[in-house]
Formats: C-alpha cells, sequence, structure tokens
C-alpha cells in the first residue's frame, strides 16, 4: 500500500464511485450548528455489557510487526526525514496552511512503520479475547491530504479486523478540494472500513466529533485527531479496561511526531493529567504504585483531550459533550469532571501509543465567535466546578461577565446522575494537583533586574529571544526603555522567569561553563531549578548546584562551579522577598 502524492493526485483524477454511506440530509442540532444524518438507517451496536469468559490471548499481529521491520525509505522506522533539491519548492507555502511540513508528508508512504516505544512488559502482555467493537471517529478541517490518509491507514493496519468496525472521518467544512468527492473516491477503493461525512457548515472540533458520535455503531468510540499514527498493537490496552467496566474511559499515550521532519519519538514515559487555574493544561508525576507497574493502567484526573476511548453506552448516558461549547476549549476538562464525578474512571494505558504532529502553529483563521474559549471555560466551571470556580475567576476576572448562555440542560445531567460535587474530585482524585498548582499561590521569592557585581554596568538580559535560544549580559536599561527584557521573577515554583512571559532560564549541559538558555517554564525544577542565595549573593542552579556566572567582556551568561572569590558570579537582584526565602524549603514542598 505503498502509495506516494503523485498517485494520490492520479487516483483523485480517476475519481472512482462515491461511497453511497456519504449521501447526507441534515438536521439542526441544539445550539444552532448542523450534523449530518445517514439516509440510510444504520444499525448501531447493542450496549457493550461485560463478558463472563475472561480467557485472555496475544492480540499482536507478528506478520505486520516483522515485515514493518524490514521496512526502508524516507521516514521509515520514525526516523527524522528530510526534503530534497526541487522537493523543497513548495515547502513554503504548504507550511504555512498546515503548521507542519506538508511536502515532506507527501514523500513518506502512507503505511510507514514506525517504532516500537512500549515497555518490554508491554510485548509480552496478554489480554481479553471478547472485546467489544469500535468505531474510530476522527474529525477535521483543512487537514493535509497524507496526513490524513495516514492517521486512517495506520488504524486499518494495526488494528485487528474483527474489532475494527468502521472509522469516520468528520469533515467540518473544509475548504481543500480533495476533502470532498476525491477523498470518498479514495476511501471507497481502498480503505473499505473508512467513510467521510461532510458538515454544511464549520461546526467546531467539538460539535464535528459528536456528529461522528451520533451516528456511529461500534460498542466504544475512540476518537482520534487527524494528524495521528497508531503503533503496534494499540487498540486491545484501550478496550480491556472498558471490557471489565463500561464506565472507564482509556486514553493511549500520546508520542511525537515532529512537525518539521515527521521523526517519531516518545514524549516521555507517563504522567498524569491535570489543569492550573487558568485552565491551561499540565500534568503531575506518576504516583509511586504506578511506577511500579509500567505496563498497567493507571489513573488520571483530566485527559490531554483529542485522543482516548469510551464506551458509546456511557458517552451518552453522559449525553456526550455539552453541545453548548463552541469550536474548540474546555472539553476536555468538561469530559473528564464528567466522567469522574458521575460514577466513571479515567485511565492512561501505556502499552497503548499514538503518535501525534504537534503544529509549530495553528493555521487556521479565527472562526469570527469573539472570546468562545473563555465562554466555554466558564460553561464548564459553572456546572461542574463549585466554590472552585471562584479561583479561576480570581486569575481570570472578565470571565465573570462573558454569558455562558442557557446552562440548565447541563446542570439537570448532574442532578439527575447524582454527580459528585467538585471538591471531591480534588480530594480523592486530583489530590496532589494544589501542590504543583495551588489556587492561591505562594508570593515570589523576588523581581527585578539582576546586576552583577563585578560589572555593576550589565545585567542579564533575555534579548528579546524565545525558546532554545541562549541569553546574555547587556548594558543596564532602567525604565521603560529595557521593555521588560531585564526584568525576572524568581517564582514560588524555584525557576526564574521573564516577567510576563512563560519562558524559564534552562541549563540541560552538564559540562562546566554551561549556556542558559530560555525554553518553556514546565515547573518540575530539574533544569530549570534555581536558587538565590542573600549572603553570597549567588544564583545557584540545579540539585547539584553550579553557580550563574558571565565574561563581562564578551558579554556571554553560563554556569560554571561556585567560587566564593569569584566577583562575576555575585549578582544584585533588585528585589528580594526574605520572608519567603527563609520558608524556601517549604514552599511546594509535598505536605
Amino acid at each position: 500500500m505503498r502509495r506516494n502524492f503523485k498517485s494520490l493526485l492520479k487516483f483523485c483524477v480517476i475519481s472512482a464511485v462515491t461511497m453511497a454511506v456519504t449521501v447526507l440530509v441534515y438536521r439542526t442540532m441544539d445550539g444552532g450548528g448542523k450534523i449530518p444524518k445517514l439516509v440510510a438507517e444504520r444499525k448501531r451496536s447493542a450496549p457493550f455489557e461485560p463478558h463472563s469468559n475472561n480467557e485472555k490471548i496475544d492480540w499482536h499481529d507478528y506478520q505486520l510487526i516483522e515485515a514493518d521491520a524490514k521496512r526502508k525509505g524516507r521516514g521509515e522506522q520514525g526516523v527524522p526525514a528530510y526534503l530534497e533539491g526541487v522537493e523543497t519548492a513548495n515547502y513554503e507555502t504548504l507550511f504555512r496552511v498546515n503548521g507542519f511540513n506538508a511536502a515532506l508528508s507527501d514523500k513518506i508512504a502512507l503505511d510507514r512503520s514506525v517504532p516500537d516505544l512500549r515497555h518490554q512488559k508491554c510485548k509480552a502482555k496478554k489480554y481479553l479475547k471478547n472485546l467489544p467493537s469500535v468505531s474510530v471517529i476522527i474529525p477535521f478541517h483543512n487537514e493535509h491530504w497524507t496526513t490524513l490518509l495516514r492517521t486512517a491507514t495506520s488504524v486499518i493496519n494495526r488494528s485487528p479486523p474483527e474489532l475494527l468496525k468502521e472509522v469516520i472521518l468528520v469533515d467540518d467544512f473544509s475548504s481543500k478540494d480533495f476533502s470532498k468527492k476525491p477523498l470518498d473516491d479514495y476511501l471507497a477503493a481502498n480503505l473499505s472500513k473508512v467513510f467521510s461525512i461532510h458538515l454544511p457548515e464549520r461546526s467546531g472540533l467539538i460539535r464535528a466529533r459528536l456528529a461522528g458520535a451520533k451516528i456511529a455503531t461500534g460498542e466504544v468510540l475512540i476518537f482520534l485527531d487527524s494528524h495521528t499514527e497508531c503503533n503496534v498493537n494499540w487498540l486491545p490496552p484501550l478496550l480491556e479496561p472498558i471490557a471489565q467496566d463500561y464506565k472507564i474511559c482509556v486514553c493511549p499515550f500520546i508520542d511525537v511526531v515532529q512537525y518539521e521532519t515527521f521523526e517519531y519519538r516518545a514524549q516521555d514515559e507517563g504522567a498524569r493529567g491535570a489543569f492550573d487555574w487558568e485552565f491551561f493544561y499540565k500534568r503531575l508525576p506518576l504516583l509511586p504504585e504506578d511506577l511500579k507497574h509500567p505496563a498497567e493502567p493507571f489513573k488520571s484526573p483530566v485527559m490531554a483531550g483529542g485522543l482516548f476511548a469510551i464506551s458509546s453506552k456511557f458517552f451518552w448516558e453522559l449525553e456526550g459533550y455539552d453541545e453548548g461549547l463552541e469550536i474548540w476549549g474546555g472539553e476536555q476538562y468538561e469530559l473528564s469532571f464528567k466522567i469522574w464525578q458521575c460514577g466513571g474512571e479515567m485511565y492512561d494505558a501505556p502499552c497503548s501509543r499514538v503518535g501525534h504532529i504537534y503544529r509549530k502553529y495553528a493555521p487556521f483563521p479565527n472562526p469570527g465567535k469573539g472570546d468562545f474559549v473563555g465562554r466555554n471555560y466558564r460553561r464548564v466551571a459553572e456546572v461542574w466546578m463549585d466554590e472552585y470556580a471562584d479561583y479561576l475567576y480570581l486569575r481570570r476576572p472578565h470571565y465573570r461577565m462573558i454569558d455562558p448562555g442557557d446552562l440548565t440542560k447541563q446542570k439537570a445531567l448532574r442532578e439527575r446522575l447524582k454527580c459528585k460535587p467538585f471538591k471531591w474530585f480534588m480530594e480523592n482524585i486530583a489530590f496532589d494537583l494544589p501542590l504543583k498548582y495551588p489556587p492561591i499561590e505562594p508570593a515570589d521569592f523576588g523581581q527585578g533586574e539582576i546586576r552583577n557585581i563585578a560589572a555593576p554596568e550589565l545585567c542579564v538580559d533575555s534579548g528579546f529571544k524565545s525558546r532554545d535560544q541562549q541569553i546574555s549580559i547587556a548594558k543596564c536599561v532602567k525604565g521603560t526603555a529595557a521593555k521588560g527584557e531585564q526584568n525576572f521573577t524568581l517564582t514560588w515554583h524555584k525557576d526564574i522567569r521573564v516577567k510576563g512571559k512563560t519562558l524559564c532560564f534552562d541549563v540541560s549541559d552538564p559540562n562546566d561553563k554551561a549556556d542558559v538558555t530560555l525554553y518553556p517554564c514546565h515547573g518540575q525544577q530539574g533544569n530549570q531549578y534555581w536558587r538565590y542565595d542573600v549572603e553570597s549573593q549567588h544564583f545557584l542552579h540545579g540539585g547539584n548546584p553550579r553557580c550563574l556566572d558571565c565574561d563581562p567582556g564578551s558579554l556571554r551568561l553560563f554556569v560554571s562551579s561556585c567560587d566564593d572569590g569569584s566577583k562575576t558570579q555575585k549578582w544584585r537582584f533588585e528585589n528580594v522577598n526574605l520572608t519567603m526565602l527563609a520558608e524556601w524549603d517549604d514552599i511546594g514542598a509535598p505536605k
């Protein structure tokens, strides 16, 4: 099934018979959007019930694994790939409209091999013989042709055919020509279990998922993003917990497909989903009992959002997503809170891995619906968070002024299902979240300019640098002329941040005189751990500390072994909170 972009275009010209299942009529959905309804009645599977047969089998497709291991070519085995010569001609154009290297995607096989990154114990695991049937739902809006087809192809190739009932591509009113009849024709001729439906107007990610879910016939719904690649034996680990309890939702590990080279690599070896009190998605470390069992599913408070499996029965008992949510934003919190508070559980499955392209930037224009994300957050907070909503409004006061719309249906659902209060969720499920992301944040340890003692005319200067860029020292500039680039905060997270930005001082090189770079703040200390010693005037980095140092001649900033006699390692921090520094060891420490 090795097809490159040229053969796909040739196929599109041929235009085979369009699939009958994509003949659509439309009905208005609650909230004003529209969803498709198939003309022909589609038979939905009966709600899945747990089987009494506990026999387990090995679900691996060893023939495919062996064939993939022999494959060679650009991007095979998930190694970094590159464009060559004339292939770069349309690179900029395609990158601009996709946010990733779409020109390179066209040169990589749709069914390419990817590295098996699972823990060794996963490779020996067996799963229940009787597993529920699956509908995979993939919404997309102007997704690039080959990344969309690679997603569908990986689902088909790496899923046991007896479990996979259908793959539904939900076209959210795309404007690209190949998203219409050429796509339908290709699927009809090449991927018999895959079909597309086309929404008559832009509905947004949330309602597009709902549109696919409403016509799905499988016992389990699996939602994927449209630029993903399923890995070896990805499906059984998602299904077994649901087969044992239909109120369990399961998420795969999300690996990284690098947007420039399409390298397939691990993001990490697991963490529990969480949020801060501005509703930015965050992660919590695995619990000790989870670390002891690296191949077993572990509980997670919040899903990342786009990739998860849930029984159709439980999804509709929860009434799916809140249809009052617009476009995207907040839906992962709404569904996560609803699952936990209304009698369900949510797990991450380490033995199920799916690669995902994280775009360099979002290429889509603003849908013109105002602050739809803020409105979504307000809806979620008002329905599910009880008194804890005040912590969100404390950081985003303007959310209180946003009209969330009619919440009657959502509040009635919570009452009817006798859902638990948010306080229960915080105390029993996300019990360690306040340690990492306190509802009321401690004060900072200090802020202002960082001036060198050996060269008092020189200050640390971030110089309008972005992530992964080295920072230096420069002539001190006071007032507005500094434009904030010489203004830093030693936060309660024990990192140094450029004021007003989420970029932190980071040192990843263990060698002497290692450069200091800016990197997105992660709040996990490690490479971003800093402490200020008032007496020595040292900024100490790391657990085996080195000291912030500089070369006034070259204006270079680095860390080196601490030397009490070195004036270049001494810094005057403009505003120091002595009270907070005295409580240093207690701030952020486990209670």
